[in-house]
């Protein structure tokens, strides 16, 4: 009698076997067929069995249902999710084939997060950049996408946790770029690591390899994260934002450029400018930086200054557009005041020898003017501003011959627009 029971016990396991893979058969079936809906509702024959499974049927549930929510990618961004989780318990028996899936998700997800933010969805860019994060933690560059995209938004508070997950994570943004120069076009390529770039050199299809280093990104997060602080007018915690980070690199001149933009968001022009002009001493060929304050100076209404750093900004980048346009500002907003006075003036003898003598020295500062006004327009032939103003410099200055050439430039720059 024992022995039958044992025998039909047997049988019974040896059935409820059969069944379990013959339903994961189904699933396995509607899967390749693309039919996953037909494969989700086999697989719920299957969960009840969950606890009977052995390891290798486990591992191929998994597997299975993993492919299922997924989709061929077509799975929604809650299905994926879910999909990825059940496929990353079947990683130990699939390994290739969840490999192969997991870097398929990954060009899915960049190529969504891509297109989102050239349509300007910042909101949903910034999901799939921290999604890609989550897949590869290796690249940190996407979780600094997906704070950056979160501030567009505008999502603050979703960004201001992103930007300290980087800041524990110490992300500085640093790497090295590898490039080369095309043979057949000229043009100087990026590769995405130096065996690829070496391997084309090598083939002669590529010459002039180089390695570049990227700048930091910490004075950029710093400042991000201070902005959003005065944002939400919290002052306090955006001045402390960057001394943490300057405690730890007093000398990084990000941070420091960081921390006058703050303080000129703020207000405060004078520690804008203080601080400025520390980073020029760490950095003095930054034209850039002379620039900066070339602007503040004449801000202040200190045109002499303005000037001077403007001058040194086209010392160090001659080719620097805003400063000669800038420089030529400054100048005529000297003539400002001397306009008001001549046309304060009455009809006197006295006042019409005083007219006179202003308004010579109100064509000096013309003259002054033009130099950096026709440079501009070198650098810029379609600037319509730099093209009117000497238009109207030549007209005051009875230079006919050349106020007859800039109307025709003039003329010609607004056809074109």
């Amino acid at each position: 009698m024992k022995k039958q029971l044992i025998i039909a016990l047997a049988i019974s396991i040896s059935a409820f076997s059969f069944a379990q893979k013959k339903e994961l058969k189904a699933v396995e079936k509607a899967v390749k067929a693309n039919n996953f809906a037909e494969a989700k509702e086999a697989l719920k024959i299957v969960e009840p069995m969950l606890s009977s499974l052995d390891d290798k049927l486990l591992a191929k549930y998994n597997y299975l249902k993993g492919l299922a929510l997924y989709a061929n990618g077509a799975g929604s961004n809650e299905e994926i999710d879910t999909a990825l989780g059940f496929l990353n318990k079947a990683k130990g028996a699939y390994k290739e084939e969840v490999t192969k899936i997991n870097n398929d998700v990954v060009n899915k997800f960049l190529e969504k997060g891509n297109k989102a933010y050239e349509e300007k969805k910042f909101d949903v860019a910034s999901v799939y950049f921290e999604k890609l994060y989550n897949l590869r933690k290796q690249d940190t560059i996407y979780l600094y996408y997906a704070a950056a995209t979160a501030v567009n938004v505008p999502d603050y508070d979703r960004a201001l946790g992103i930007y300290q997950e980087l800041k524990d994570l110490k992300y500085t943004g640093i790497e090295t770029q590898y490039f080369a120069v095309n043979v057949e076009t000229g043009q100087k390529d990026r590769f995405e690591d130096k065996t690829q770039r070496d391997f084309q050199v090598k083939a002669k299809l590529y010459k002039d390899p180089t390695d570049e280093v990227t700048s930091s990104k910490r004075g950029e997060i710093v400042k991000n994260v201070a902005l959003i602080y005065i944002s939400k007018g919290d002052n306090e915690k955006a001045i402390q934002a960057i001394k943490d980070a300057k405690a730890e690199a007093p000398d990084d001149i990000n941070l420091i450029i960081s921390e006058a933009n703050i303080y000129y968001k703020m207000g405060n022009t004078e520690k804008f400018k203080e601080l400025m002009e520390t980073a020029t001493k760490l950095d003095p060929e930054n034209a850039e930086l002379q620039y900066n304050l070339g602007v503040i100076s004449a801000d202040a209404n200190q045109p002499e200054e303005a000037l001077q750093y403007y001058k040194k900004a086209i010392e160090l980048d001659p080719n620097y557009l805003n400063a000669y346009i800038n420089s030529s500002a400054v100048i005529l907003n000297q003539g400002k005041a001397i306009v008001e006075e001549m046309n304060g003036l009455g009809t006197s003898a006295a006042d019409n020898r005083r007219y006179d003598e202003l308004r010579d020295k109100n064509h000096d500062i013309y003259r002054q003017a033009i130099p950096f006004l026709i440079k501009a327009l070198e650098l810029k032939p379609n600037s319509l501003d730099a093209a009117k103003t000497l238009m109207n410099l030549y007209s005051v200055l009875g230079k006919t011959d050349e106020f007859k050439a800039m109307k025709a430039k003039v003329e010609e720059i607004e056809s074109g627009q």
